[in-house]
């Protein structure tokens, strides 16, 4: 094949290399020669590939001529994307973060010719960096903040190489051009682009940051474009097709807001605005379970007319929930019929309906995962270390602050713990669900029914591994089906 480097000024080009003929990028674009041209590898190495430039016309025009330009337009187009920056420093983000460790300084300029770096250390960084965008100068731009980040990642001109670095780069120059076979940039057509809302300052997130990690490398394995947004990204979501709620739902914050317009836009969603208007108001739950028969701790709501007779049914200590509550915050315990007195008080000036249950200790929860009415994740939490609950937000030492948990096959959960989570489940449709349940004294009881329980690398995901990631996926590819 027929090797050919196009710069823009020839006579300035500073490599010599065997058997490959440098032109210029005006004699490429018009000499009528080049377009007659069998079997031609063209290596674009203009000074700029901005959108119709010349660089930009030796990479277009010579895939219409059938030549095999190195980079492609679309990988041009790639390094203009933010699309595709956003899914490298995923992807690549355990290889930043080792290879970029030792570095002090809060900024990192990492320049890559011909897929390396004159400093050995970042060869296998330099090369991922290539393999995806083909472009034989380049230059990626980081800063440190709680880790590293990709700030920018671009094109440079030969002249843009600093004088010190030349040495090297005719070294990579002879060994890239002698290669007989050259990666080719991946080109992937997604099924479908999904968005993951998390909010950075969700104190209680229903995913650690391992996980999302773990929701982008499968769904990309699924031939799924998937990226986390923000709740300032509400103007964006348009232009997904899927939608995975990973913020705390609450009726007042923007995971619901999010849910609504996806609905209303036919976006695909887990989980759908009734369930979040359901499961996150524990009056709705205490009365749609009473009515299902589905056994619970003795249960009233409470209003400022009933108040004084609750402790009849409830007794003491009794746990006392905000409607709204989630992940144990605005859940009380009251010890003492004063101190019933108080929080009640207090908190029926939030709501005019609030929760009182019996309290009914025990060493663990189970929680079973349910995903559109089918079991695919089982958990024992135990309680934080002396604590009656899960969560402990008043713990100071923040090891502390939550119990363990066992994750367990779904056969090896006792039949009637997931015989009344699916019940549980079915009562809100559809959907990503935990049911809690507590067996006190032989006797099954379900807590909670949570509409956007946790997903965390390490803990949900201990048995069934890539499995729990992958059936939410599959979920949201079904709804699209």
């Amino acid at each position: 094949m027929n090797k050919y480097i196009v710069v823009n000024q020839p006579e300035k080009w500073n490599f010599s290399i065997d058997n490959i003929t440098v032109i210029s990028s005006q004699d490429y674009l018009t000499n009528p020669k080049y377009s007659l041209l069998k079997n031609a590898r063209i290596f674009n190495l203009c000074k700029d590939y901005s959108y119709q430039s010349k660089g930009y016309y030796v990479s277009l025009l010579a895939e219409a001529r059938g030549h095999l330009p190195i980079p492609t337009t679309k990988n041009i187009v790639d390094l203009k994307a933010l699309k595709l920056v956003r899914i490298v420093s995923y992807e690549f983000d355990d290889v930043i973060q080792q290879s970029l460790k030792n570095i002090k300084s809060q900024d990192f300029t990492l320049s890559i010719y011909f897929g390396q770096n004159v400093a050995q250390k970042y060869k296998n960084l330099s090369a991922l960096f290539y393999k995806h965008f083909q472009v034989p100068f380049l230059r990626v731009n980081f800063n440190h903040t709680t880790k590293w980040n990709i700030q920018s990642i671009k094109a440079i001109s030969e002249a843009e190489i600093p004088v010190e670095h030349m040495s090297s780069v005719r070294e990579f120059a002879n060994q890239y051009f002698a290669k007989k076979r050259y990666d080719t940039a991946k080109v992937t057509n997604y099924d479908f682009d999904l968005a993951i809302l998390v909010n950075p300052s969700d104190p209680a997130p229903p995913s650690n940051a391992k996980a999302l990690k773990k929701f982008i490398e499968i769904a990309e394995k699924m031939n799924i474009y998937a990226e986390i947004i923000e709740p300032k990204d509400l103007s964006r979501l348009s232009s997904f097709d899927a939608l995975f709620l990973r913020q705390s739902t609450e009726v007042n914050n923007e995971a619901y807001t999010f849910a609504r317009k996806a609905q209303q836009e036919g976006i695909a969603i887990i989980d759908y605005p009734d369930a979040i208007l359901k499961c996150c108001n524990k009056v709705y739950m205490a009365e749609a379970m009473n009515n299902a028969n589905i056994s619970t701790p003795k249960t009233v709501i409470v209003h400022s007319n009933n108040r004084n007779s609750v402790l009849e049914q409830t007794g003491l200590p009794c746990v006392l929930k905000a409607p709204d509550s989630t992940f144990s915050f605005g859940v009380k315990k009251a010890k003492t019929k004063d101190e019933y007195n108080a929080l009640v008080t207090e908190m029926l000036k939030e709501s005019d309906l609030i929760i009182a249950q019996e309290f009914c200790p025990s060493d663990y929860d189970w929680r079973i995962g349910i995903i559109d009415n089918k079991p695919f994740y089982a958990c024992k939490y135990y309680m934080a270390k002396g604590h009656w609950q899960i969560y402990n937000w008043k713990a100071t030492d923040k090891n502390d602050q939550d119990g363990d948990a066992d994750c367990l096959p779904i056969e090896d959960v006792p039949k009637n713990v997931i015989d009344i989570a699916l019940k549980s489940a079915k009562l809100m449709g559809l959907g990503l669900y935990g049911i809690d349940i507590k067996v006190v004294d032989g006797k099954l009881m379900v807590i909670e029914i949570n509409d956007n329980p946790n997903i965390d690398f390490g803990v949900e995901d201990a048995h069934y591994g890539d499995l729990v990631y992958t059936e939410i996926l599959l979920a949201l590819k079904k709804r699209l089906e």
